[in-house]
């Protein structure tokens, strides 16, 4: 059969093409996008209206049309059915049996599919972006409380899997604060480039029509449209940034998580997880699980893989208008969200009901020697030897203390004295009250008062502006909220002026 003389008989939607592509994206769009199609609808009607492009004569049935769309459709019983081709032709439809064809198409004027979609899905992500922001924000501010509350209390830090040296637990969460101070600086950087309005972009050149790109972004709550309106529907560096930033969230709060099930082991036991977040074996009477620990971690994993497969989607792909960031891997892309909030809500439930086992810290303390470190710093500024011979008098120190199973502090004095005159060929001026007070955990940590150090006043300052930059995250979130809520109110109050008296 020739080109010219072939007839194509076939009908869409092809069934298998119905069921695999098109009933998922539309119940993708019904579950996720309604609000933002109900937003954008009437955005963009009361722009052309004010911009000239439809008169009050053809706005006005229009602006009534959608709001009785609103109030008749109920989009929760909708199911697919291939009559029309997605949710937004499922709207168009309604208009034109409220409406005619001529009136309703004209709702569509100066716009695509293509900026309509990543509209929706930058509203999308920016709710579910603000959501997580304050689970982080909330987290932040219970880390910052503990570490205060934790400022004095002693634990074993751990390099290599080793005990390595003393310090308190508030110095700890405030290094897993300060990281997460960092990644929510990523997320809201994130959520900068996500708050940029395509809508004017139309299918990827904008449009002859004199559009207001400025108004439809201040109506939908974004911060500014962005510019080239070829990137508005090509660049998807707001799906990548949003996820790169989710990724690496989770990716260093399982660190935090897994250090939280090392610490909590019956072998080093410092950390004491309480009844509330126990569970007992089913056969041995005896077991304290700790099994949010678990869940947490396994949780911030999924989270990590959906955030990557995120950007795995988007490798590779040509830069234009496509599917492959579209609605099937949004929706993909929220279960991350879903999945990093649980771990945030229960992480920011159980760091404060944790508490430092000190029998246990001690006798760790005691077992490894680890204020040795001290001993040679002490020698270098009250002998006046150089930090190598400091270190050899402090290592001889440490093995005779161990192997004795002995306590450096009581039981180290004589092995110093030996070890000292050894290298020396003097006495050291080192009394034993001294070599007890300079070994000593408390000795080691309150010495170690510079920037970023453990100790008391170098902590406290750490914590008070770790609280400063928190403060400042939550005065952006506020002025955020209250710019997109002024723009929702003006929105309702510009499209209940085209409704008109009834």
């Amino acid at each position: 059969m020739t080109a010219g003389t072939f007839q194509d008989t076939s009908v869409f939607p092809d069934p298998v093409y119905k069921e695999t592509v098109l009933r998922p994206l539309f119940d993708g769009a019904k579950d996720h996008h309604v609000e933002g199609f109900r937003l954008i609808d009437r955005a963009h009607l009361v722009m052309l209206h004010e911009t000239g492009i439809l008169t009050i004569e053809q706005a006005r049935p229009i602006a009534r049309a959608l709001e009785a769309i609103d109030r008749d459709v109920d989009v929760g019983t909708l199911a697919y059915t291939g009559e029309v081709e997605d949710f937004f032709f499922l709207i168009e439809k309604e208009l034109r049996a409220r409406l005619g064809p001529d009136l309703a198409g004209r709702l569509h004027t100066a716009r695509s599919r293509n900026d309509i979609d990543h509209t929706l899905f930058k509203l999308g992500l920016k709710a579910r972006i603000d959501l997580l922001l304050e689970r982080l924000v909330r987290l932040a501010e219970t880390l910052a409380s503990v570490a205060e509350r934790e400022s004095a209390t002693l634990i074993v830090a751990y390099t290599h899997g080793q005990p390595a040296q003393p310090t308190v637990f508030g110095h700890y969460l405030s290094a897993v604060l300060e990281t997460l101070l960092r990644d929510i600086a990523r997320l809201e950087a994130a959520r900068d480039i996500v708050d940029r309005s395509p809508m004017g972009a139309a299918a990827i050149t904008t449009s002859g029509f004199p559009i207001d790109r400025e108004m439809m972004a201040r109506l939908l709550g974004f911060s500014r449209p962005l510019q080239n309106s070829y990137g508005c529907i090509a660049s998807i560096d707001y799906i990548t940034s949003t996820y790169s930033a989710i990724e690496l969230i989770f990716l260093h709060l399982g660190r935090f998580v897994q250090d939280l099930q090392f610490w909590t082991s019956f072998e080093v036991g410092q950390v004491y997880v309480p009844n509330a977040f126990v569970q007992i074996s089913s056969i041995m009477p005896q077991k304290r699980n700790p099994v949010p620990i678990e869940h947490m971690r396994h949780l911030a994993s999924q989270t990590v893989g959906r955030a990557q497969a995120m950007l795995t989607i988007m490798h590779n792909t040509p830069f234009t208008d496509m599917n492959d960031s579209e609605g099937e891997s949004q929706g993909f892309g929220y279960g991350a969200f879903e999945s990093g909030g649980r771990v945030l809500d229960l992480l920011a439930a159980l760091v404060p009901a944790l508490s430092i086992n000190p029998d246990r810290v001690r006798e760790n303390i005691r077992r490894s020697c680890i204020t040795v470190t001290e001993l040679a710093d002490s020698l270098v500024r009250r002998e006046g030897l150089s930090f190598r011979e400091a270190h050899e008098i402090a290592a001889e120190v440490s093995r005779s203390v161990v192997a004795a199973g002995g306590d450096i502090a009581a039981d180290g004095y004589e092995a110093f004295q030996k070890a000292f005159e050894g290298c020396t060929k003097r006495r050291t001026g080192i009394d034993r009250a001294e070599f007890a007070e300079i070994v000593s955990p408390e000795n080691f940590v309150a010495v170690r008062d510079r920037f970023g150090g453990p100790a008391p006043g170098a902590l406290a300052q750490a914590i008070a502006g770790y609280r400063d930059d928190i403060a400042s995250v939550r005065e952006r979130m506020r002025d955020a909220r209250e710019r997109e809520d002024a723009s929702a109110q003006d929105l309702q109050a510009r499209f209940t002026l085209l409704l008109g008296d009834r």
